[in-house]
């Protein structure tokens, strides 16, 4: 009897563990499911989740599209379309209040579904802005960090509206409805 409580309790454990590593992303076309990975960028991934438990990215604006490369979002300073610092020009420029990363750089391949953090030409720069690859870009292996991956919806990513020319600048961009925990 004491193995079978012990079993089920591991069991529990594992399933709360690994949900509470599941954040859904809701999109214009319905949900995204995404898995982070707290054992290769554990940083990243508790600034993510600190930032959306904060409803930080509802309402940021995907600024920078470039079909055929990734979507990049989480300007929560001059990117939310719901505050009024929202600046559309400004909006890749911003920032949380917090500080910056370090970089977690790893052996993950960049590829569709990929959520990675976006940042300057300085390798710890990493605040709140990510990006989500739309197809494989191994030129971005091990010089930006990895933190996540699209599990289910991608279809819906896919439908994010698409920038203009090489800098993928977004007008009347689509934008982030909510990021939070699944439970």
């Amino acid at each position: 009897m004491k193995r079978f409580f012990c079993f089920v309790f591991i069991l529990l454990s594992t399933q709360l563990f690994a949900e509470e590593n599941i954040m859904i992303l809701k999109l214009k076309d319905g949900e995204v499911k995404i898995k982070l990975f707290s054992d290769i960028a554990p940083n990243h991934v508790k600034r993510f989740k600190t930032l959306a438990d904060l409803n930080q990215y509802d309402g940021v604006v995907f600024h920078r599209v470039i079909d055929g490369f990734m979507a990049q979002t989480g300007d929560v300073k001059f990117g939310n379309s719901t505050n009024d610092k929202y600046d559309l020009a400004r909006a890749g420029t911003g920032g949380s209040d917090l500080p910056d990363l370090k970089a977690e750089f790893s052996n993950l391949a960049h590829e569709k579904g990929i959520l990675s953090m976006a940042r300057s030409s300085d390798p710890n720069s990493a605040n709140s802005q990510f990006f989500i690859c739309f197809a494989d870009a191994p030129h971005l292996d091990r010089n930006y960090t990895a933190f996540g991956k699209v599990i289910e919806g991608m279809e819906f990513v896919d439908n994010i509206k698409r920038g203009d020319g090489s800098s993928g600048s977004v007008i009347d961009p689509d934008k982030i409805i909510s990021l939070k925990s699944a439970e």
